[in-house]
Parts: C-alpha cells; structure tokens; sequence
C-alpha cells in the first residue's frame, strides 16, 4: 500500500491522490489486461441458440476476481426468471458484490455485463474472435469492449483504491455484473426486485457507453430507445406461377416493397406522422467524421436532416435488420404470399416505447398497399433516457475524467439503447445515474474486429478509481 497518503482522502491533498492512483493503476495494468484477456477467451454469448454453459463459467470467473479483491461482505453468483408462473424460464447468471458504507459515506453501485454479442462469421474476423489479439494499441475480440473491459474498469478501479487506502475504506460499494444484456435483458426487472437490499445504492455507474474519441473522455446524457417486432406481409393463401398471375395479382414481395418504402421520406428521413424528436444541444461534427467512423462508400449519401448527432441522437430511426424470403438461389418463378421483416425503431428521448410502437402499428395498417394483410409479433420494447446532470454525482464524475484525462469530458447522447436503464430508475428513483465507458469511435462493438484502445481504457479505468476516490471523502449526507 501506498506509504504517501493518510487514510483519509479527505485530509489529502488532490494532486497527490491523483498521483497515487494513477500510479497505482499504471502498476497493475498489465495484469489487468491479462485478467481481461482470460475473460475474453471466454465465448458467453447469452443468446438462445449457443451453450449457456460458457456464460455460467464466464460468471464464474467474473466471480473469482471479485473476491480476490478483498473488499467485499458478500459476492455471489445468482439468477432469476424470465416472466413469471407456470411459463417462466430461468435467466442468465449474474455476479453481484456489496460491502456496507460506514462513517456517512455514500454507496455506488457499479454494472457492467459479463455476456458477448454473438461473433459473426469467423472469415470476417482478421484474427479469431475469441483469441484476444493484441495489435498495436488496440486488444481485439468479442467482448474486448463491450463489455468485458467495462467489468475490468470496476475490478481495476477498486484496486487501484484498496492498494493507495488499503481494504478499509469507509465507501459503499455494491456490484452488479449482468449475463444476458446482449440478449434482452428479459429477467433484469425480477433480478433487481428480488435483490433490491444487495444493489441499493446512492449513485449508479453504468460502464456500457462510449467516449468522445481516444484522447477525450465522455458521459453519455441521453439515450434513444427502441421498438423492434417482426412485421409479416401476407397477400396470397399459397404461392402462385408469376408467368400465369403476374401482373394482376400483388405478391407479397412487392406489398412489403411499397410498404416499407412509406416509412421514409425521399431524403431518408422517418415519415412516420407522430413519432417525435428531442431538442438536445449537440458538439460538432461534420460529415468527414460521420464518414470516416461510419464507414459510408465513396459516393454514398448521408439520410436525414439537421444536425447529424441530431438526426443520431435525438431524432428518430427506423431500419429493417432482416427479411424471411427466397434467397437469390433458391428463387423460382412464383408470386410469394408472405414476407416477413424484421423492423428495428429508435425512439427518441421524451417519447415512451409503447406510444411509439401503436404509432408505427397505426402507420403500417394505413399505409398496407393493395389491402395486405399485415401481422406483427416478436416484439421488443426499450425505454429511452435522459440524465439528469445537475446531482453531486454528475459533477464528482465529471472532476474525476478531467484530471484522468487532462481534458472536460463531453456530454453526448447515444443513437443505441440501453433499456434496463429506466428499470434501474424505476427501482432505485433516488439514486443519481451515470452512464460511461470504456469505448472509443472505432471499438466496433457488435461488429467483427470489435477493439478495446489500451490508451482510453487506461484513462477510463483512472476515472473511475478517482471517482470512487472522491466519494469516500464525501459525506453521503452533504
């Protein structure tokens, strides 16, 4: 333990704590990178059709490093059902830690999520997805950001402060590692409810988000939400020959065509009537970026009007992700009676998931060409977010990033959603939310090739070890 500070932080003089726990983070950092890499190799991808038994024993091993830390009452592996009664299903394991605060110190509650997205193809992937691959400053692998490095930001932050304060600091400190974020989320409401006295906290970290770019820090204020549900189109009761009913029949290819078309406008834009837009203050930034970070084809247009973090943060989108149909290779020469598509919406901050879904129900059934009948099920529901940043717990994040990264974070909004969010705030109404990160512009979570920047991490996981720093000098009661 560091011999340079008095137990109390309080007493401390800001730049020597600064000091110490940058060194101490710097010291530990190759073995948290290691401790990072083991979780990586892990492939616990929470989705249905994979083996739950590697998210049990990524949960397991979440586990073993958290009570290596030395500083926790209680730190269990729990789960809890999706739905309820005769139909529930048993949920994805999760990690949870919690120590008592003392003294009038605050409690934090800090989540991150254990489970992966799943890879993809393995030939899209310049080296295998589950073999942490270090190239550069970059780490690569499912997972390696989004969000394995969010657990390891926590893991290393609370080291980094037991080993400048020792284990006896008079913070509260609760722990909540989630297994199927990636997949939903379906058993977060019961799991929050059924361990509501081991998450309670005064502040709540959630480590899933994105920074502005590698050498500035962010703090996500606002997140779109999301409505997603398969919408089948039906127009014939079998198919029939195109040669024989072509051109006097609709086939189900060409209602879901002009269907789906009627969900924009010729610039792109949703024109969908009653959908709704947020009026956030957005920073520059101009289409070169929009390009570079997106990666659109020479020649190929941005959509949308306004802003372009607004038409990405607080306006409306809507894509279709999937269609259930013939494949070039498999097609004949046959009117189709049915398609189906996946449509993904997301909805912007200030309207509800479940206002917005009757409006695109209400749209498509007025807009359904030649009298198609139209089918939705499979449907998803997210609630968008706005933090609020006028609490203690904004402004502390805030000092904390600055002198982690020698630079103000920026305030941005997220086109993504994280729906579990509203559920934290419906649970725990008085705690103050912050969403941060350890993601950078080209992390490509979700995607092949996704990367954690070493850099940013470190600087991250700096941030958080002087925020919780700042929290066991402050008085829960102040």
């Amino acid at each position: 333990m560091t011999d340079a500070l008095p137990t109390d932080f309080a007493s401390a003089d800001p730049a020597t704590v600064t000091e110490a726990l940058r060194d101490a983070v710097t010291a530990a950092f190759p073995a948290t990178i290691a401790d990072l890499t083991r979780l990586v190799k892990i492939p616990s991808v929470s989705w249905a059709a994979f083996d739950r038994a590697h998210v049990a024993a990524s949960a397991d091993a979440v586990a073993e490093l958290v009570r290596g830390l030395g500083v926790f009452d209680l730190v269990e592996v729990r789960h809890a059902a999706i739905g309820d009664g005769a139909d529930a299903a048993p949920g994805q394991p999760a990690v949870v830690a919690r120590r008592a605060a003392r003294n009038g110190r605050p409690t934090v509650l800090l989540y991150a999520h254990h489970d992966v997205q799943p890879p993809g193809l393995d030939e899209d992937w310049e080296s295998a997805p589950f073999e942490p691959t270090l190239r550069g400053d970059r780490l690569y692998g499912r997972g390696a950001a989004d969000d394995k490095a969010g657990i390891m930001a926590h893991i290393g932050a609370i080291r980094a402060l037991t080993e400048v304060l020792g284990a006896d600091f008079d913070l509260g400190i609760a722990l909540f590692i989630e297994g199927e974020e990636e997949s939903g989320s379906l058993s977060f409401a019961n799991f929050l409810r059924e361990n509501r006295e081991v998450l309670e906290a005064d502040a709540i970290v959630v480590a899933d988000s994105n920074n502005w770019d590698l050498e500035t820090p962010a703090l996500t204020v606002a997140l779109r939400g999301a409505v997603a549900f398969r919408l089948t189109i039906s127009t014939l009761t079998h198919a029939s020959h195109s040669g024989m009913f072509g051109g006097a029949v609709p086939d189900a290819m060409l209602a879901a065509i002009r269907l789906l078309s009627t969900l924009h406008d010729a610039d792109g834009s949703v024109a969908v009537e009653g959908l709704t837009s947020a009026d956030l203050e957005t920073p520059e930034y101009d289409e070169a970026q929009l390009r570079a970070e997106a990666g659109l084809l020479d020649g190929v247009t941005p959509i949308g009007r306004g802003a372009i973090l607004s038409r990405i943060w607080a306006q409306p989108a809507i894509t279709v992700t999937g269609i259930d149909a013939p494949s070039v290779a498999n097609a004949s020469n046959t009117l189709l009676p049915s398609v189906a598509v996946r449509v993904s919406a997301r909805i912007a901050p200030g309207q509800s998931d479940t206002e917005a879904l009757a409006i695109l129900r209400e749209h498509l059934e007025q807009h359904a060409p030649f009298g198609a009948h139209l089918a939705i099920d499979g449907i998803e529901l997210g609630r968008p977010f706005l933090v609020d940043t006028s609490g203690w717990a904004v402004a502390e994040s805030n000092a904390a990033m600055t002198d982690a990264w020698g630079k103000a974070p920026v305030e941005i909004g997220v086109g993504g959603s994280i729906p579990f969010i509203a559920e934290l705030v419906e649970e725990f109404p008085s705690a103050q939310i912050l969403v941060t990160g350890v993601e950078d512009p080209d992390s490509r979570a979700h995607s092949p090739n996704e990367s954690l920047h070493l850099g940013v991490f470190k600087r991250a996981l700096l941030s958080e070890a002087l925020f919780l720093a700042r929290l066991d000098a402050r008085d829960s009661r102040s």
